[in-house]
C-alpha cells in the first residue's frame, strides 16, 4: 500500500553530516518520502527551498550561522512567507519558547519531535506525510513537559471542556483568531472570549503569559489526540 502513496519531497537540514546522512537513510526505509537535499546551514535552507519547491522541511532547532534557534526562526518566516510548506522541527530538547513560536500561528503543518526519538522509518515517515497534508504532530514528552511546566502544574486535557469548547479549541488549533471563530460558527466575538476564557480556566493555562495560552492549549489539544492534530479543513 505505502508503494502506491504519491513521494512526500521533503527538504532536511542539519548541520551534523551523521546526523545528516542518518535521517536521509531514514527517509530512503520508506518508499512513500524524497529527500530532494540534505542542507548544514540556514542559508543552504533557503536556497533549496527555492530550488525545490518541497512539500515539507525538516529542520534542526540550531545549526550555522549561530547555531542557536535557526530552525525556529526559519518556520516562523516560513509560514509568513510560504505557508503551503509545512515544517517538522527537531530539537534537541524541550523548550517552551520554541514551542510558542512554532505553533502560535496555528498547529496546521507544523510538528515538534524530539531528536533522539526519531529511530522509526515508517512511523516518521507517518507523522511526515501527515504535516504535510495540514495535519500536526508534536512528540509525547514534549507535550508532558510543557503543560507540566505551565504555571509549575500539570495543565488539564480538554476532556472537561464543553462539545462548544473543544470544538472552538479545535479552530484554535488552526491558528484561526477569536473573530474567525467567531464568523466560522455564526456567534458573537463576546461569545467567543467568553469560551476561550473558559477554556484557558479550564486548562490551567490563566497564569501563563498571554503569548503562550493559546498555544498550550493547543498542546492540551494535540496530547488529548495523542500528539496528532489532524486536518481541520
Amino acid at each position: 500500500m505505502t508503494g502506491t502513496l504519491t513521494p512526500v519531497r521533503v527538504v532536511v537540514a542539519e548541520d551534523e553530516v551523521l546526523v545528516r546522512e542518518g535521517i536521509r537513510r531514514l527517509f530512503e526505509s520508506v518508499d512513500s518520502i524524497e529527500v530532494v537535499e540534505a542542507v548544514e546551514d540556514l542559508n543552504s535552507l533557503w536556497g533549496a527551498v527555492e530550488a525545490h519547491d518541497p512539500d515539507v522541511v525538516v529542520t534542526v532547532v540550531p545549526m550555522a550561522p549561530t547555531f542557536t534557534d535557526e530552525g525556529i526562526r526559519f518556520a516562523v518566516e516560513l509560514r509568513q512567507l510560504r505557508p503551503e510548506i509545512a515544517v517538522v522541527v527537531l530539537g534537541d530538547d524541550v523548550e517552551e519558547g520554541y514551542a510558542t513560536a512554532l505553533f502560535e500561528g496555528g498547529a496546521a503543518g507544523r510538528a515538534y519531535f524530539l531528536k533522539h526519538r526519531v529511530v522509526d522509518g515508517p512511523v516518521f515517515a507517518e507523522a511526515v506525510r501527515a504535516v504535510a497534508g495540514g495535519g500536526s504532530h508534536v512528540d509525547v514528552q514534549v507535550i508532558e513537559q510543557l503543560l507540566a511546566a505551565a504555571n509549575g502544574r500539570r495543565t488539564s486535557t480538554p476532556g472537561n471542556l464543553t462539545p462548544r469548547e473543544r470544538e472552538i479549541l479545535g479552530l484554535m488549533a488552526e491558528g484561526r483568531s477569536n473573530s474567525a471563530i467567531a464568523r466560522a460558527l455564526t456567534v458573537s466575538n463576546r461569545a467567543v472570549e467568553r469560551h476561550v476564557g473558559s477554556i484557558f480556566t479550564k486548562l490551567d493555562v490563566d497564569g501563563s503569559p498571554d503569548s503562550s495560552r493559546r498555544v498550550l492549549a493547543v498542546l492540551a489539544y494535540l496530547k488529548d489526540h495523542n500528539g496528532s492534530l489532524p486536518r481541520l479543513h
